[in-house]
């Protein structure tokens, strides 16, 4: 019978709230409770009570007690919700009457008679002992009831183990956060700090720990941890990273509790913790730029960004409108994505729409170019337009060629007759020592505009490697896969590959061309290497999903298993910028250049690729092709652009 009675309780109260005049009720129950406990202890006993002056105490001491209760909204609160703001109610509603009461009494004492009769106002130390009473009393029945709640009517679904990386503020409010946690029971097993002033201390009963205490095989196994939780919004990223990876290591899920900023109205739940992603393992230390130079470069200035609907050409974008241009001219071939770009700065920049324009337009049409100069007359070119996709680029060397190496020069010698100040290219470390046909047209272009500056028109190149989120990166790849169940499939096991944010390479790119003076190739310090295998791997873990499979599925054509962002000839000085360096590249004679590249335009028309990727191995004699058709190529030994210049 018992049994069917608590069934039945906590079926029909399990997601109920007590009201909060039940609430009130109680309090005003337990106010009478300390009350007879503070006369008790005052007069050693009841029986020697003074019923007469006991009353009047106990009604006007309530009607205070009462005024704070309403003022505090100590009764307010949902009682399995109960957390530092409700304690911080209830001292509120205790502390405000006992100084009430101390500053009557001061009053009191200053009159004769006085106001208030003594024996019907309460002492000092009644007044200090009543409501110390009543305290402890309230916080104690919020607890119980809690614990009731958790133990009788809370559902539980699953039983996770857990560690609190930090046991400072964000700790302490990630903690509270999972207990109140309905779906999930989070058993805190430890907090782990790296300051040594709290190790071995205790956090609401929950011991306060080294790294290397709990982070190892041992500790982890006796405890059957399955999570760790960061609680350090402002961590740095590299020890992060290493936090991460060694949890990882030890077989759990990592999870970190995001900056305050980002909290739903400015309150933190479970739900808010988010999940580590492969894009934190690979990220680096934020870069400090000279804002000034950018801002020197921009301001009030008509600008024109190519590819401007790709991940690089719309950061750019994005960057550049927070510099105050007079214009940015947006252009690109790909409608769909112009069309979000344009809806995103929009609204974004609602009072800046003046600053921009978007132009539907393919680089490679030389009269609609034209056209597009004529009428912004731009005074600084971002070309980020471009194929990038190494595969794609393989099998259509025609298209590559033409818009890559014909377009970059279209959009160069328009600059120049329509007195652009500087023209920054965006480049690709696949140029360097190319082994397909995207780096050897990428390589070409820097050849073509490396020679064209003047005094009038500075060209500038930019080159760095892969940026972490753009269309078509390994990243996004990858999460399909995860989605759709594995394998990750990578070319190589030991292919390695340089990353950047893209806001961080645009920031580069940016800084970069503000320093350039023409005919400069500028690269970007990318960190080191990562090896793609392992990020697969580091993927499969942080999904929490077992058993999916790594699938090697050997080298694609044009694929190299590291790249460079040197050639072999070329060496790099230091700039005032850490990260940016100046390469020390080989220089082309204009008149061979101007041949050269004519030749190809004729060999272009005839859509021949062999012919097409021939003639581009006589322009850029590094360019030794990998794992494709046009590897019997690299067998003879055709002249080449270099050897006009011996």
């Amino acid at each position: 019978m018992l049994k069917k009675i608590s069934f039945f309780l906590v079926r029909k109260y399990r997601h109920s709230t007590i009201p909060q005049t039940y609430i009130l009720i109680m309090d005003v129950l337990l106010f009478v409770v300390a009350f007879f406990l503070m006369e008790a202890f005052r007069v050693n006993g009841l029986a020697s009570l003074h019923i007469r002056g006991m009353l009047v105490k106990f009604v006007i001491s309530l009607m205070l007690t009462l005024i704070f209760y309403f003022g505090s909204g100590s009764y307010k609160s949902i009682i399995r919700h109960a957390g530092i703001t409700d304690i911080y109610k209830i001292l509120i509603a205790t502390v405000g009457p006992a100084f009430l009461c101390w500053m009557v009494n001061i009053v009191n004492n200053q009159f004769r008679p006085p106001i208030i009769h003594s024996a019907y106002l309460l002492s000092y130390r009644e007044a200090l002992m009543l409501y110390a009473i009543l305290a402890v009393l309230l916080t104690i029945s919020r607890l119980l009831l809690q614990r009731v709640y958790n133990s009788f009517f809370r559902r539980r679904r699953q039983v996770s183990n857990i560690v609190i990386y930090g046991a400072g503020a964000a700790g302490i409010i990630a903690y509270n956060a999972l207990k109140q946690e309905p779906n999930v029971d989070y058993r805190i097993v430890a907090f782990i700090d790296d300051d040594m002033s709290k190790v071995n201390q205790e956090l609401n009963g929950v011991p306060v720990l080294r790294a290397r205490t709990v982070l190892n095989p041992k500790f982890i196994g006796q405890k059957k941890i399955k999570q760790l939780i960061i609680a350090i919004p402002t961590i740095r990223v590299l020890h992060k990273q290493a936090i991460t990876n060694k949890a990882l290591d030890l077989g759990l899920s990592v999870r970190a509790v995001p900056h305050a900023s980002t909290w739903l109205n400015g309150t933190f739940s479970a739900n808010q913790i988010q999940d580590i992603k492969i894009e934190d393992l690979l990220e680096r230390e934020s870069i400090k730029l000279d804002n000034v130079n950018i801002v020197r470069e921009v301001a009030d200035k008509v600008i024109l960004v190519t590819g401007a609907a790709g991940s690089i050409g719309s950061e750019i974008c994005r960057q550049l409108i927070t510099y105050k241009p007079r214009l940015v001219v947006m252009l690109d071939q790909a409608e769909s994505p112009m069309y979000d770009l344009q809806f995103e700065l929009r609204s974004t920049y609602a009072d800046r729409l003046d600053q921009m324009a978007f132009v539907i337009a393919n680089v490679k049409d030389r009269a609609r170019m034209e056209e597009v100069f004529k009428l912004y007359r731009p005074q600084l070119v971002y070309h980020a337009a471009a194929y990038k996709h190494v595969p794609f680029m393989e099998e259509n060397p025609y298209e590559a060629v033409y818009i890559n190496v014909f377009g970059t020069r279209n959009i160069a010698d328009l600059s120049i007759k329509y007195g652009v100040q500087k023209f920054v290219m965006i480049s690709t470390d696949k140029a360097v020592n190319p082994t397909n046909v995207m780096g050897a047209t990428k390589r070409m272009a820097e050849i073509y505009i490396q020679s064209r500056s003047t005094d009038q028109t500075h060209f500038v190149t930019t080159r760095f490697g892969n940026v972490l989120g753009s269309n078509g990166s390994v990243i996004p790849l990858f999460k399909k896969q995860l989605a759709a169940g594995g394998p990750l499939t990578v070319t190589h096991k030991d292919i390695i590959r340089y990353f950047m944010t893209i806001p961080e390479a645009c920031n580069l790119v940016l800084e970069a061309g503000a320093m350039g003076e023409g005919g400069d190739i500028f690269v970007f310090d990318m960190g080191k290497p990562v090896r793609i295998y392992d990020m697969a791997r580091k993927m499969i873990q942080l999904s929490g999903m077992q058993g999916i499979e790594i699938k090697e599925i050997g080298l694609r054509p044009g694929e190299k298993l590291y790249e460079e962002l040197l050639a072999t000839k070329e060496n790099n000085i230091p700039t005032y910028h850490p990260k940016i360096m100046r390469a020390q590249v080989r220089k082309y004679p204009l008149e061979a250049i101007d041949r050269e590249y004519g030749e190809l335009w004729t060999v272009l028309e005839g859509m021949d690729d062999m012919q097409i990727v021939a003639k581009m191995k006589a322009i850029v004699p590094e360019f030794l092709s990998n794992n494709s058709i046009y590897c019997k190529l690299d067998t003879s030994t055709p002249p080449h652009l270099s050897a006009l210049n011996e």
